[in-house]
């Protein structure tokens, strides 16, 4: 039989964006590993722990409420059709073809001095730019569920609503939880839109520019070392606990 080489192929294309994602990060890395005493300064810098510690609880904060909000919407668009529901997935697309400075601007004209240098405001440019992750995610895992076995459940007496949590919401936990991590890893990376609705109080990711601005790449990079660490440590940890979940004997 002839060797098919296509899957080959394809790895080798791959292959280039992986790198692509890759060697950044690592030059990041040994760049940093020449100047580690900066880098220990980093860690016990007051403004720094405070800002990232800000940045994780509002980036929490934020996916918190995506699933609060988002896995109802998302159940609804994957069970019911009705008018304008193409209308309703449109709009929960939108923020992701919307420059996110443009965002903030949007932010601060609507909702003005309610969020204006707050941690509202930081939530409020978070949820905007990410919350599309958590209903998409949701809805395609309850599209996934086969319909069927709600509807025997409520034959045996089971209502909509107890169906859902024993049923529904069980089987497309995997999809949601994937929904929840990328929501809080897209938070946690925002910053256009922060920039402009809540420059203070001072997240990382602000802080960042912050120090880019006023003193160069050398005192902004250890602070980006540090969010690339924590982000990649919190993202790895709760995709490996998902995947252990999804694959455990039920």
């Amino acid at each position: 039989m002839r060797r098919d080489y296509t899957l080959y192929f394809f790895a080798a294309l791959g292959s280039f964006l992986v790198a692509y994602i890759l060697i950044p990060l690592v030059v990041l890395y040994l760049r940093q590993t020449h100047d580690f005493g900066a880098f220990i300064r980093t860690l016990h810098d007051p403004v720094v722990i405070s800002a990232v510690k800000r940045s994780l609880i509002t980036a929490t904060a934020t996916a918190l409420i995506a699933l609060a909000f988002g896995v109802p919407l998302g159940y609804v668009l994957a069970r019911k059709d009705f008018p304008g529901k193409s209308l309703v997935q449109a709009i929960v697309d939108v923020p992701i073809v919307i420059p996110h400075s443009v965002v903030g601007i949007m932010l601060l004209v609507t909702y003005s001095s309610h969020i204006l240098d707050s941690y509202k405001g930081i939530i409020a440019a978070m949820l905007f730019v990410s919350a599309s992750f958590t209903i998409n995610s949701a809805r395609d895992g309850f599209l996934a569920v086969d319909e069927k076995l709600e509807s025997v459940a409520r034959t045996l007496g089971a209502s909509r609503l107890r169906a859902f949590f024993s049923i529904s919401l069980p089987m497309a936990f995997p999809a949601i939880a994937s929904g929840a991590i990328m929501t809080w890893a897209r938070a946690i990376s925002e910053v256009g839109s922060i920039l402009i609705v809540a420059y203070y109080p001072m997240t990382a990711q602000v802080l960042i520019m912050e120090y880019f601005n006023n003193y160069g790449l050398r005192a902004s990079r250890p602070i980006a070392v540090l969010m690339v660490s924590i982000s990649l440590g919190i993202f790895v940890l709760l995709r490996w606990l998902i995947g252990r979940s999804a694959n455990a004997p039920r």
